[in-house]
């Protein structure tokens, strides 16, 4: 499979999860966590999305402007969904606060995602 064919498949994957837990978070949680909670849980699907949105912009990239940035950029969009809204989950459904250390990661992966996602089509053939 082509990294294309691949970063097309994981944003329509990674959105279909988000969506899931969007809807699992406003219908399963709303009565078991606090608002503070909720809202931190909203905070990580909605970068979940945003992002599974990007890996479809990387895939676009790939293929028009093709560039080793731009498949650096998924994979940095990836691992910031697992990082960045995966601790987000975590620290919802844990309790855990500790797990919000490791948010900013997440964060950083995202914003280095953006860049090399320029930085490829800047570049690009």
């Amino acid at each position: 499979m082509t990294p294309v064919r691949v970063f097309a498949l994981a944003g329509a994957v990674l959105g279909l999860v988000a969506v899931a837990l969007g809807a699992f978070g406003a219908h399963a949680l709303r009565s078991r966590v606090t608002p503070e909670l909720l809202a931190t849980f909203e905070t990580g699907v909605r970068y979940h999305v945003y992002h599974a949105l990007a890996l479809f912009a990387c895939a676009w990239v790939m293929d028009r402007w093709p560039s080793p940035q731009a498949v650096w950029a998924g994979g940095l969009f990836v691992t910031g969904i697992v990082l960045f809204s995966g601790s987000l989950y975590l620290l919802t459904l844990t309790g855990a606060r500790w797990w919000g250390a490791v948010t900013p990661l997440g964060g950083l992966a995202f914003l280095a995602g953006w860049v090399c996602l320029a930085w490829g089509v800047a570049r690009g053939a």
